[in-house]
């Protein structure tokens, strides 16, 4: 039997009804935010999304968000995947800096004098000793010939030596390409002064380039002296001057912001020095291992191999970098220097033409990385969230890596 017809009446009365009800419709959906449809996707899924960008293999790449106010891991992808890490190898760096070295310390350089002094006259050699300050520069030099000119010094009858032995002599690292050297950091050396430029040029032996400025700078201030060398000071020498890097935090912010790698190398290597075996990239090396280990850091598929995450050889994993991030956020004394080291999305650092836009721009502080077969994001989304972006191809499609990156920050900058 076939459906009663409905009478004219009713028909009349449900088309006015819907007439009625579109101006309604069309308004609540001209007041409904954009993008709506995707906010009301899980977490997990927009985070999943963000990632699925067009060259970028899932396969050689790690993802992983933590709620910083429940420690609850929100988002998982490979997250135990040892990947090169490219500059968010410095996080770990950073890290063990602070935690070995204190928020307080300061990089220091000194004159050394071994002989005696007889009114103007210095009997005997000058040395100039580094410590490893990667900010050393011509003008604390400067500052250093005006303190011995101050103590009526006119005349050295030795040499002016400097002195480089508080690290090795190794001048990279282990795993570098031959061109990393010059080209990605100049020679290492706990005398580096102005970053081994000297004359104009790269100087290949930096602690000689050091000891020939200071012999000039002397000489500006009065003070004549034998010719430039390299060479130990006794430890019976006399303490002559002394000058001071900013602290730690301020030569952390330079080196994270900017992803200095040679800040990066000399930090660890000065880690070695104060608290390892010695002066050496590998003894730092040891202690960022060590202090990961102590924080709760998983450390399966982890290599710490150098401090700037130029080496071949260097591993992390996404859920590494995200418990260091945890361990760094729940640890009140570090908390603040780390946080302030990183890059702040659209405004400074190597993020200062990135993630332009809210609900990312100013939110996101993060340490980026980009070698030619690794690109990296890692860090926080205000006081919210932790997170790491490990991705690596041979080589990497780095605007691919890059717009992930940013699509996975700014999902999870959406949520606040």
């Amino acid at each position: 039997m076939a459906p009663a017809e409905a009478h004219p009446a009713a028909r009349w009365v449900t088309m006015g009804r819907v007439r009625r009800a579109l101006p309604l419709v069309c308004l609540a959906l001209l007041l409904a935010p954009s993008g709506g449809g995707a906010s009301l996707l899980p977490l997990t899924t927009r985070l999943a999304n963000a990632l699925a960008v067009p060259g970028n293999p899932t396969d050689a790449s790690g993802a992983v968000a933590v709620d910083l106010v429940t420690g609850r891991t929100v988002f998982a992808r490979h997250a135990d995947l040892p990947l090169a890490p490219a500059s968010n190898e410095k996080l770990t760096v950073s890290y063990a800096a602070l935690h070995e070295l204190g928020p307080t310390y300061r990089f220091r350089t000194e004159v050394f004098g071994r002989g005696s002094q007889d009114g103007t006259v210095w009997h005997g050699d000058l040395f100039l000793k580094g410590f490893g300050d990667p900010t050393l520069t011509s003008l604390q030099l400067e500052r250093l010939a005006a303190q011995v000119s101050q103590l009526g010094i006119t005349t050295i009858t030795g040499r002016v030596l400097g002195d480089e032995s508080w690290f090795d002599g190794a001048r990279t690292a282990p795993g570098w390409k031959a061109a990393f050297f010059i080209n990605e950091c100049p020679p290492l050396s706990a005398l580096d002064v102005d970053r081994a430029v000297y004359d104009r040029h790269i100087a290949r032996l930096p602690a000689l380039a050091a000891a020939g400025t200071f012999r000039r700078l002397l000489h500006e201030h009065g003070v004549s002296a034998g010719a430039a060398g390299v060479g130990s000071a006794p430890e019976n020498a006399l303490a002559l001057g002394q000058v001071e890097s900013d602290p730690l935090p301020v030569v952390l912010a330079e080196m994270d912001r900017e992803s200095d790698n040679f800040a990066a190398e000399m930090v660890l290597k000065a880690i070695g020095a104060e608290v390892g075996d010695g002066g050496t990239t590998a003894a730092g090396a040891a202690i960022v291992t060590r202090d990961l280990a102590a924080a709760g850091v998983p450390l399966a598929g982890v290599r710490i191999v150098d401090g700037s995450g130029l080496s071949l050889s260097d591993r992390l994993t996404a859920r590494a970098l995200a418990a260091l991030l945890v361990a760094v956020w729940n640890d009140v004394d570090l908390r603040d220097p780390f946080w302030m080291s990183l890059p702040v999305a659209g405004v400074n650092g190597t993020l200062e033409k990135r993630l332009r836009r809210p609900p990312a721009f100013g939110a996101v502080r993060a340490k980026t990385g980009t070698t030619e077969r690794a690109s990296a994001l890692s860090g926080y989304v205000r006081d919210r969230y932790g997170f790491a972006v490990l991705q690596n191809g041979w080589p990497v499609a780095t605007w691919s890596a890059r717009k992930a990156q940013d699509r996975f920050a700014t999902a999870l900058a959406s949520t606040l």
